[in-house]
């Protein structure tokens, strides 16, 4: 999908091919989604111009979709909300949350076309330009949400410095902008010689916000004595340190000075590595390339499902960091669409002494049957096959039940129900609370 594109998503066939053929005569471009789930494959491949979006769907409301999106940094086109059975409130929901406009279905030609030019009339959001901070680059997994959670206890406490632990690359500074506020100031050197032979002019940018301090490991003596001097005027000018070291604290005892790093390591917050949330790596190996090809306005590109199964099974020692390079890189060198497992193998090779793909499974795998029982009455076959089908669904999407439900289209309450009436055992984390 390029980026002028109109995207139109609802379930009924007639009001689809009804719209596309209308904005196609318009002279605009237009490509058509079913439900949410394709929504969401063809925004992540590209960011339409415009979306018009139904509120009423099998899969996910629309409403959920749009609040998906917002939650994700994605919501960076307009989007038109349309609906034959919505109320008031729904429609005051949708724009809260950041719907420009709403269309009444039956939808006259005139409104039509009058939202549209209107939708396409505002300024193009930059994908890359700042959004509120969030955690949604990192994942969505329990891991994450404990995190959020310890990063908001810490951000409570005013003005205390902050310490993130963690390996390299998890995220130091996504974790450090999700703790200042958007519209307050973060100051970030590069080098070990602006704290050396500036510090206090890095207060005063900072002034209000934060000074991040990208990872106490490399700050040199030099760099140490300039940040201890001005440790006393951060409360006057209002300024939070947040520091990152990947490195464990009784490591940075031996290179850090000790009155420094105890007023810096006040409050310690750890940040878990890739392998830790590995269920999460499919979703962010999958925004990750949206990005990309966004930033560099590149064709469509998608990972197929065992690309990202081969993603998810790699040991990522260099965690978000390494994962958003390898992501780049098969994304400006594959010239298919989709992204399959080859290139993926190839450029994972790179990283191993002996040239061979790390197979250290996710979860254990499951044997697939050789054929469904065909002697078997309707029903029987019907549930073999999919106790199979969603076993293995289980597997590619690293237990998480979110992520399978989205895969297949199925609201997760019909979900839970179906793996109960097949007898089939989810992850502990993932059962729903008993009537």
């Amino acid at each position: 999908m390029l980026s002028q594109d109109i995207l139109v998503v609802d379930d009924e066939i007639g009001i689809r091919e009804l719209l596309s053929e209308i904005l196609q005569d318009e002279g605009y471009s237009v490509v058509v989604a079913e439900n949410a789930e394709k929504a969401r494959q063809l925004r992540n491949q590209a960011q339409p111009r415009l979306v018009l979006l139904d509120i009423w769907m099998p899969d996910t409301d629309g409403v959920t979709l749009l609040k998906e999106w917002a939650r994700n940094g994605q919501l960076t086109m307009p989007v038109v909300m349309m609906s034959g059975h919505a109320t008031i409130d729904t429609a005051v929901e949708a724009t809260r949350i950041g719907a420009l406009d709403f269309l009444e279905k039956p939808i006259g030609l005139q409104k039509l076309l009058a939202a549209v030019k209107r939708a396409l009339s505002q300024p193009v959001h930059d994908p890359r330009a700042q959004q509120t901070p969030t955690l949604a680059r990192l994942g969505e997994a329990e891991a994450i949400k404990d995190l959020a959670s310890a990063l908001d206890s810490a951000a409570a406490a005013q003005g205390a410095p902050i310490l993130l632990v963690g390996a390299p690359g998890v995220g130091f500074e996504l974790c450090a902008r999700y703790l200042n506020l958007s519209d307050r100031p973060f100051v970030a050197p590069l080098s070990n010689e602006d704290f050396a032979v500036a510090p206090q002019e890095l207060v005063n940018k900072a002034a209000g916000g934060t000074l991040f301090l990208r990872d106490l490991a490399y700050l040199d003596r030099r760099a140490q004595a300039g940040l201890k001097s001005v440790l006393a005027k951060l409360e006057k000018q209002k300024v939070r340190i947040v520091s990152a070291s990947s490195r464990p604290l009784d490591a940075l005892a031996a290179s850090v000075d000790p009155e420094l790093l105890k007023a810096l390591s006040q409050l310690i917050v750890p940040i878990p590595s890739l392998a830790e949330h590995r269920e999460d790596i499919p979703r962010i190996a999958e925004a990750l390339l949206a990005e990309v090809v966004a930033a560099n306005r590149l064709e469509p590109r998608r990972f197929s499902a065992q690309a990202l199964q081969l993603l998810a099974r790699q040991d990522w020692p260099g965690n978000l960091d390494e994962l958003a390079n390898v992501v780049k890189s098969l994304a400006l060198t594959c010239r298919e669409g989709e992204i399959d497992l080859a290139p993926v193998s190839r450029i994972l090779s790179q990283f191993s002494p002996t040239g061979a793909v790390p197979t250290a499974p996710a979860l254990p795998e499951i044997a697939a049957p050789t054929a469904v029982d065909m002697d078997l009455p309707l029903r029987e076959a019907r549930d073999q096959f999919e106790k199979y089908y969603l076993e293995r669904q289980i597997e590619l999407s690293g237990g998480n039940m979110s992520r399978v439900a989205e895969r297949i289209g199925l609201e997760r309450t019909h979900l839970y129900r179906k793996l109960k009436q097949l007898g089939i055992s989810m992850p502990k984390k993932h059962r729903p609370a008993e009537d």
